[in-house]
């Protein structure tokens, strides 16, 4: 009978350093988890997207001034100025200071992706949101 109890015994004592590795294990990985999603959220404010909406936007590169077709357009022109929309988008709803931003933007998207480059209202969205970047 006693060889029995320590026949359980013995398993359970073998088992406590892999629970314990187990448990520090978890322990470590969750602070690891906690910094990283800390230093993600560090600086990230509604003036970093509207930064980074005004460089989406000069990626675009030059945007022609007529008709043309997709297939004509510089690889990643509309990728790049939807990307701008989303951007400033969200610059606005964090903050009222970027809505001119965002609505001028706006207007150049649908120029874009219209694909009427001649639109006199898509040019001066244009011409006002470099302006607006000028100052981001």
């Amino acid at each position: 009978m006693r060889l029995e109890r320590e026949r359980d015994t013995e398993p359970a004592r073998a088992r406590r350093p892999l629970v314990l590795t187990g448990v520090a294990g978890f322990a470590v990985g969750a602070l690891v988890i906690g910094l990283l999603w800390t230093v993600s959220g560090i600086g990230n404010d509604p003036a970093q997207d509207a930064r980074a909406a005004c460089a989406a936007l000069d990626r675009a590169g030059p945007l022609p001034t007529g008709y043309v077709s997709q297939a004509t357009l510089a690889p990643g022109v509309i990728q790049h100025i939807t990307a701008a929309r989303e951007l400033s988008a969200a610059a606005a709803a964090e903050s009222p200071i970027y809505e001119d931003l965002a609505n001028h933007l706006d207007g150049v998207s649908r120029m874009v992706i219209s694909l009427n480059f001649a639109d006199p209202s898509g040019q001066n969205h244009l011409v006002r949101a470099r302006q607006a970047c000028a100052h981001v």
